[in-house]
């Protein structure tokens, strides 16, 4: 895509003398494009697509959300403020990337093809897991903060010994950079020259506590002195996160090791449905960083390009017709049978699980229960 023609003019320097500048920006909250923006021939498809996906993901959160209030599934963690960071670096990887997320990629697990019921299914506590995460290329949601960093690198040690140019990407936020499992992680792949892109979104609290009381070090400073490509971008401007995840993806594939992206980004409401950030959030900053929706400002961008109401409107219906589908595969969500819990043990059956599902399922027909 051309968007990415001239990026290595952003990033001349090092990693190391990189680090500390202003994240990358291509689109001004305004919608208008910045000086890098101008010397670079913006994709406007592109941009209308990452549109498209940045709509649905906002309206899921909001459904997901209504049906919390109604008891319908258990609190979710909404991700409304992040999606430019979601969307703009899943479509910046091949689908055959394999993705390790945390808690709060709905965005990019509609990318990858994972419907709403199979996120709310998770949600709602039928099962463990709502989706195939082979067939998908997308891991299962990581609620232990920052374990999916370990599980990312241990993957990537695999798949550089099979010799594929896979990039390996794990998503995290601010927080979990506070963990001990991401700071090795990030030692563990710059020593082993490991193919893992690491994306961290900085949405500026860690649950409660703000970003200036975690760390007194940018994460991407820290991301450079333990070795890795380090990159700093508006989180909120989805053409620059594509750019430059397309831009580090490519740098690893060729065998240049570890990256780190810190987007800057925030979150519109709590840490979870079950949180209120009012206790803990000022009004004036919430309103400032509202100012910086990447929604509005990608839609800002698109109709200073030309883009017609048509393509918004027949958006809204498109939006409109999701959020049914959503409410309804949510009431048609069941539990899973609890025999189905011996099928994700192992890769492979052998005799000792199979003789203790069958003491299970004998037990439970025994009560006259389902297995």
């Amino acid at each position: 895509m051309s968007n990415t023609s001239i990026l290595p003019d952003l990033f001349t320097s090092s990693a190391l003398d990189r680090v500390g500048h202003q994240p990358v920006q291509l689109i001004g909250a305004d919608g208008r494009l910045t000086t890098s923006g101008e010397s670079l021939d913006l994709d406007l498809d592109l941009a209308r697509a990452l549109y498209r996906d940045m709509v649905r993901a906002r309206r899921l959160d909001k459904e997901a959300l209504a049906l919390q209030r109604q008891g319908r599934v258990e609190p979710v963690a909404d991700e409304p403020g992040q999606e430019a960071a979601q969307i703009g670096s899943i479509r910046a990887l091949r689908d055959s990337d394999m993705v390790f997320p945390s808690y709060r990629e709905h965005g990019a697990a509609l990318c990858r093809g994972i419907g709403p019921a199979d996120l709310m299914r998770q949600w709602r506590g039928a099962a463990h897991s709502g989706w195939d995460s082979v067939e998908s290329r997308f891991h299962i949601y990581s609620l232990v903060l920052g374990t999916q960093a370990l599980h990312a690198t241990g993957y990537a040690a695999g798949a550089a010994l099979e010799g594929s140019d896979e990039v390996v990407a794990v998503y995290f936020g601010d927080g979990a950079a506070s963990q001990g499992d991401v700071n090795e992680a990030l030692n563990w792949a710059a020593a082993g020259s490991l193919p893992v892109l690491f994306f961290c979104q900085n949405n500026q609290w860690a649950i409660s506590t703000p970003t200036r009381l975690q760390m007194r070090t940018p994460l991407h400073v820290r991301a450079a002195g333990f070795g890795l490509d380090a990159y700093h971008v508006d989180g909120n401007d989805v053409m620059a996160v594509h750019a430059v995840t397309a831009h580090a993806a490519a740098r690893i594939r060729e065998g240049g090791g570890p990256a780190l992206i810190e987007a800057q980004t925030y979150r519109f409401g709590g840490h979870s449905s079950s949180d209120d950030p009012k206790r803990y959030r000022s009004d004036e900053e919430f309103a400032s960083w509202e100012l910086k929706d990447p929604l509005t400002r990608t839609e800002a961008f698109l109709r200073g390009a030309g883009v017609g109401d048509d393509f918004f409107a027949a958006l809204d219906e498109e939006v409109d017709a999701f959020a049914a589908v959503v409410r309804d595969e949510c009431k048609n969500i069941s539990g899973a049978h609890l025999a189905e819990l011996f099928d994700r043990v192992y890769a492979d059956p052998h005799g000792p699980l199979a003789a203790e599902r069958a003491t299970f399922e004998a037990y439970s027909a025994a009560l006259g229960t389902e297995a």
